[in-house]
């Protein structure tokens, strides 16, 4: 079965809703990280002071590929603010996947 890894930047406060959202519709398992960065807007101003990187939350999960768009579209939907720098996701192929514990290679 093929499988994908979505990596989802997007923002503090929406990271639990997000989490929440994905656990709701099936993708209990997630990884997160606390990040700094920039998106095209390369920071922010506020009255007299740039803020060049920015704090946001770093979710990674692997999906089936026939769970795609359902996991795309429940990120979508919960980190939603409709304002610049709600985030970003990104989806790359999955080769081989491998359990720590055992050192066997999974499916």
């Amino acid at each position: 079965m093929n499988m994908k890894m979505i990596r989802a930047i997007v923002r503090p406060e929406k990271a639990e809703n997000v989490a929440a959202s994905l656990a709701a519709a099936g993708f209990p398992g997630l990884t997160k990280v606390d990040v700094y960065g920039r998106g095209r807007q390369r920071g922010l101003t506020v009255d007299n002071v740039r803020y060049e990187e920015l704090s946001k939350t770093l979710l990674m999960l692997v999906v089936n590929d026939d769970d795609l768009e359902k996991a795309i579209n429940t990120i979508e939907v919960s980190a939603l603010t409709g304002n610049i720098g709600d985030g970003k996701i990104f989806v790359t192929p999955v080769e081989k996947t491998y359990t720590i514990r055992t050192g066997k290679e999974e499916l």
